[in-house]
């Protein structure tokens, strides 16, 4: 069953792709922990996403993938001022964060094992790890598109690589910005897909062993 995965890192513009593609009639999930929630949605951005788009690619043949640019001068102050606020919740034990998203930010950012997770060329140096890596995976593969939904026209790009007809006019809503975190969650929508759905298998995720 082929999916539509959105790999940029978080505050690069995941929530506002997410809510775009609603109203194009794609089932999205904004984060996914469950295998229930990626068997409902068409779309799933975010965690996992960034951290598993090699297992995902495998566990969904003919796939489409989404890589997010943004650039660093504006996503690092952004990217800290969110790890700042889940910092104490990334705690293996103590944190309440879910188990998928605290492993997906630790593989991608390591907050608790190195010495200032929040130092700026740290954040760059993830940044720069992740795309590079992105880019070599999907390599000679006409699978991955990369945007920067700031840019205009980005929104047209997406839609025709999905195979949509799309006006010229079309644009990406501006969600999440500044210090705002929770656009998804108050979004009242028919074709949102809790993170958290269950099935015969309750809330268990996939197993990539």
């Amino acid at each position: 069953m082929s999916k539509i995965f959105i790999i940029g890192l978080p505050r690069t513009g995941t929530t506002s792709i997410s809510v775009a593609l609603l109203d194009y009639g794609f089932k999205v999930a904004h984060t996914a922990y469950t295998k229930r929630a990626f068997e409902l949605a068409d779309v799933v951005s975010d965690a996992p996403c960034f951290a598993d788009y090699k297992e995902l690619d495998s566990l969904f043949p003919n796939s489409k993938f989404v890589f997010l640019d943004r650039a660093l001068e504006r996503w690092v102050p952004s990217m800290r001022m969110l790890l700042t606020k889940m910092l104490p919740e990334l705690a293996p034990k103590s944190g309440y964060l879910h188990p998928v998203l605290k492993r997906s930010i630790n593989t991608v950012f390591a907050p608790l094992t190195t010495e200032n997770p929040l130092d700026t060329a740290h954040l760059e140096d993830c940044y720069r790890t992740h795309q590079c890596e992105v880019l070599h995976y999907f390599s000679n593969r006409s699978d991955l598109l990369t945007i920067d939904i700031s840019q205009s026209g980005s929104l047209k790009k997406l839609l025709v690589f999905l195979g949509i007809a799309a006006e010229a006019s079309a644009e990406f809503p501006h969600l999440n910005v500044g210090k705002q975190v929770d656009s998804w969650k108050e979004l009242k929508h028919p074709n949102k897909i809790n993170s958290l759905s269950a099935g015969k298998e309750h809330r268990k995720f996939f197993d990539y062993q």
